[in-house]
């Protein structure tokens, strides 16, 4: 991927030389259809880099038409057989409006909290993975160590309370406060949650935190690694917390699970 240089200085934003993807679709009704395929494929996604552990986890994606509305997965059905028509509609009560199934009460409590508190957000996405979980443990953020770490650097939150399962509204509201306009939080011995204005960003940005967390626990364990100065970790965090590269990123995964998939359509 090429990079081009806007000026010699690093107060300037380095611009990716990639094609700009739309960010929404003509109509209400195309828009939804997109955001719950987006949504379905990142389910397959997830289940394909083993982020499931038994019921938990969630993603969400608020409905376009009624934004106090959002999509996500059935309660116990696994991520690796959700297709589009298993999905949800929930409402702000957390009633069930569309579909068949019940859902997961935490993944209400903190979604529909980010939701209401960020207008901006589209999709959330929350997995207890293990490289996650683990450098949850630590009660420290992630280190700008290498360039994809950037993305969250000054852009993510440590949530450090822990009260078992998100199981009333309060706590969903302090994750949410917590959280601020920033892109992602570390749930101390929870996991991750990462946020974006689309499906694909939301996605991707968790993909790419628990890599970032991964990659610092074998850094952390084998020594003691470089953190990037003020001067890279900028430069870095401009290109590698771009939406639009996120929503490449995105669909490149999400065509192999549409060509060897295709019943995650339905």
């Amino acid at each position: 991927m090429a990079v081009t240089a806007q000026s010699n200085t690093t107060d300037d934003v380095q611009e990716l030389d990639i094609p700009q993807l739309a960010e929404a679709q003509d109509s209400v009704e195309a828009e939804r259809a997109h955001r719950k395929r987006q949504l379905a494929v990142a389910f397959r996604i997830f289940a394909r880099y083993g982020y499931d552990e038994g019921i938990a986890g969630h993603i969400t994606a608020r409905d376009p038409e009624f934004p106090d509305r959002f999509w996500v997965n059935p309660y116990a059905v696994h991520f690796s057989k959700i297709r589009v028509s298993d999905l949800l509609l929930i409402d702000e009560e957390g009633r069930v409006i569309e579909g068949e199934r019940r859902t997961n009460k935490a993944a209400f409590w903190i979604h529909s909290s980010i939701h209401h508190a960020r207008p901006d957000v589209v999709a959330v996405s929350h997995a207890h993975t293990i490289h996650g979980r683990a450098f949850a443990s630590l009660d420290k953020p992630l280190a700008p160590i290498v360039q994809e770490s950037c993305a969250f650097y000054d852009d993510h939150v440590l949530f450090d309370e822990y009260k078992g399962l998100v199981l009333e509204k309060s706590e969903g509201e302090r994750i949410a406060v917590r959280l601020g306009g920033r892109r992602a939080a570390i749930l101390r011995h929870h996991g991750l949650l990462t946020v974006g204005r689309s499906v694909e960003e939301a996605a991707w940005w968790f993909i790419t935190m628990e890599r970032a967390c991964q990659m610092q626990l074998l850094a952390d364990a084998a020594g003691t690694p470089r953190v990037m100065s003020e001067e890279e970790v900028t430069l870095a965090h401009r290109q590698f917390s771009n939406a639009n590269m996120a929503r490449h990123n995105f669909n490149l995964l999400a065509d192999l699970v549409v060509e060897q998939e295709p019943d995650v359509l339905k």
